[in-house]
């Protein structure tokens, strides 16, 4: 359980999440992945890195029991630490030195937008489903990644709704490279990660920052502009609201702060 990295080939990382029963990270596990994207995007032996995740979905968000169990006794440290961790991973997969590639299986909610709106490239199995489930989770946030998956006004509908869009939807869109059977996934990402380490290191790592210096929108600030409402919702005392009837339901919970 956690976060590892392995090198299942010259010139290619992959880094896995694995955190049962549903990849919902606890705030130590974000500053865990994104040391582990970062690391690898540094090791100048590799020139791609493959995300992915063991068990049932690829991210379910932040580990909302964790958050309850903090503001239950009147602390915030979770809650901080989850916004801050969140930002650290999504900022290591963005800023990472060389591509990413987000291998995604089943859901896909919360932070996992988050990491996959923010990689180069996103692979997914027949069963993924993309979402911000955030306004029934008592939190904000990621609609900055979910722009970058899906056009301007579908991303307002699926946020206001807490719908989600499947792995084929996206692909129509254009935001997802490939749709596989899920027990193809892994090799069809790493096949698209090898043909990017074939280039030269040094250069896809200037591709890489050239592509990120001309992006319209700045990801780090629109985040962070997104979490002030987080705070907000969570100062008001609607957040907690909405997470003690999430709570009820007894079962741990998807969502991104």
């Amino acid at each position: 359980m956690g976060v590892s990295t392995s090198g299942p080939e010259p010139g290619v990382a992959v880094v896995t999440v694995d955190f049962p029963p549903v990849n919902a990270l606890p705030v130590q596990g974000w500053y865990d992945l994104a040391d582990a994207v970062r690391t690898a995007g540094r090791d100048p032996a590799v020139r791609c890195v493959v995300l992915a995740a063991e068990g049932r979905g690829f991210n379910a968000g932040v580990d909302i029991k964790e958050v309850q169990r903090d503001t239950a006794t009147g602390g915030h440290g979770a809650l901080i630490g989850a916004n801050r961790g969140c930002a650290e991973a999504f900022s290591a997969v963005y800023a990472c030195e060389v591509p990413v590639i987000a291998a995604v299986h089943g859901f896909c909610l919360g932070g996992g937008i988050g990491l996959a709106g923010n990689a180069d490239a996103i692979v997914a199995s027949d069963d993924a489903a993309f979402g911000l489930p955030e306004l029934d989770r008592g939190a904000l946030g990621a609609a900055t990644h979910l722009a970058r998956l899906v056009p301007q006004h579908l991303m307002r509908a699926l946020y206001y709704t807490s719908r989600t869009a499947t792995a084929r939807e996206l692909h129509a869109h254009g935001s997802v490279w490939q749709v596989v059977p899920r027990p193809q996934l892994y090799e069809t990402a790493l096949e698209l990660a090898r043909e990017i380490a074939k280039k030269d290191g040094c250069l896809i790592r200037l591709a890489k920052a050239a592509l990120n210096g001309i992006d319209p929108v700045d990801v780090h600030r629109s985040y962070r502009f997104e979490q002030g409402f987080t705070f907000e919702a969570n100062l008001s005392g609607v957040a907690d609201r909405i997470r003690d009837t999430f709570g009820t339901e007894n079962r741990q919970g998807a969502g991104q702060p």
